[in-house]
């Protein structure tokens, strides 16, 4: 039956604040290495959040002809490197196979550079200076979409959007097309480019982000005491989904298997989790049983760990109510503490990190965590990697609109 195909991971790509592949990416985690730093986009002066986790050093012309370039968005760029990555890791060859090959790909804001850039556009120099292209540059869909021109992929394509549960969402989605046999292989993740003044602005003025201008590379700080919100980065992450017979008949290397999903909502608060737990507790438990998975299987879980004031004590609770007594056997940690919050690329950045964790038995650290919050009393790997006999680990993604998802993720076994 198809509902009982295998679903493993054989190739990854990540454009992240700590470097321009997945294999930059992992190392940054490894180390430690804060990508955070002071915005150089343009001048933060004048505002109250003047830090994040820009990507440095990406040349859009690695991705596209200059004449592409005026037609998207640089979120799409970066999702293009990521996928080129991730396809190139895999040993994929889609032309053998186009209309088994499909692509979900989202975004949590979409072409907001551009459409911020077009609106300027409209009100400085009139209608008639808005580029035709105004619209593919902006919407996301065009995520997909490019990626299916780009690569050949004919199966299913579309995107998806869930605020900073998106990559995750886009990723369970896709797992279940090839679980359903509507699909043998899918390009899934999710792409962010929002490092500008006005969507800074945006959610510093609902008192989300981290002011602590003066030391960026400590001002992520999951878990601990003294946080004061989160850091916005920016890029993407992608992975290539197969079913396993697939994987198996072209020799391609597994990093992890996909065993379930959970997804729910805390039917709660349009940006503020349910306090207790009870939601995200519960978004844990669907994906323990829908991975088959009871909670002693598990040794880790990536966390969302936005190092708000909201989130990680809830999520905490969270973990308790899904964990029961194996808690306090648990590995936890958010690094987002390296990366900052890539919103809607966050979940699929974060869901690689898992499967390397997986892959590598390498317990990424929170870095910055120096005065605990007493509310939050796991085990987060503070500062320092460690080695680590992962069997099975959840990536949970929690996003406004109050949506939930847990990805859970297991050692290959043939």
């Amino acid at each position: 039956m198809t509902g009982k195909r295998r679903v493993v991971i054989t190739g990854i790509g990540m454009v992240t604040p700590l470097g321009l592949t997945a294999g930059d990416t992992w190392q940054g985690i490894v180390e430690g290495r804060s990508g955070i730093g002071r915005i150089t986009r343009y001048d933060p002066t004048p505002y109250p959040c003047q830090i994040a986790g820009e990507v440095k050093n990406f040349d859009p012309l690695n991705v596209l002809e200059k004449k592409e370039l005026k037609k998207y968005d640089i979120s799409t760029c970066y999702a293009l490197a990521a996928v080129r990555e991730a396809i190139a890791d895999s040993g994929l060859d889609i032309s053998a196979c186009p209309d088994r090959v499909g692509v979900v790909v989202g975004s949590g804001m979409g072409g907001f550079e551009s459409l911020s850039h077009y609106m300027k556009v409209f009100w400085d120099q009139g209608y008639q200076r808005v580029s035709p292209f105004f619209i593919i540059s902006s919407i996301i869909n065009t995520l997909p979409g490019v990626i299916s021109i780009h690569t050949g992929a004919k199966g299913p394509n579309y995107s998806v959007v869930s605020a900073c549960a998106t990559g995750s969402h886009a990723i369970a989605d896709a797992y279940h097309i090839i679980k359903r046999g509507e699909a043998d292989i899918m390009i899934t993740g999710g792409a962010e480019a929002t490092v500008h003044p006005i969507a800074i602005i945006g959610f510093a003025n609902i008192k989300a982000l981290s002011t602590r201008n003066d030391e960026p590379e400590r001002a992520s700080r999951p878990f601990d005491r003294d946080r004061d919100g989160f850091v916005m980065g920016e890029g993407s992450g992608i992975l290539i989904l197969e079913s396993l017979e697939s994987a198996q008949a072209r020799g391609a290397k597994i990093y992890a298997e996909v065993l379930g999903a959970g997804m729910n909502s805390d039917a709660h608060h349009i940006t503020a989790p349910n306090p207790d737990g009870s939601g995200v507790g519960a978004c844990m438990s669907i994906a323990l049983k829908n991975a088959g998975l009871k909670p002693e299987d598990v040794d880790y879980i990536n966390a969302h760990g936005t190092s708000t004031p909201l989130n990680d004590p809830t999520e905490t609770k969270g973990i308790k109510l899904a964990f029961g007594e194996h808690v306090r056997h648990l590995a936890v940690s958010s690094t987002k503490s390296m990366t900052g919050h890539l919103l809607g690329a966050s979940g699929a950045v974060e869901a690689i990190i898992t499967a390397l964790t997986i892959y590598h038995q390498i317990l990424p650290p929170t870095i910055n965590l120096d005065n605990p919050d007493p509310e939050c009393d796991l085990d987060y790997v503070p500062h320092k990697a460690r080695p680590g006999a992962i069997r099975a680990a959840l990536s949970n993604s929690f996003g406004f609109g109050s949506t939930n998802v847990s990805l859970a993720f297991g050692r290959y076994q043939p």
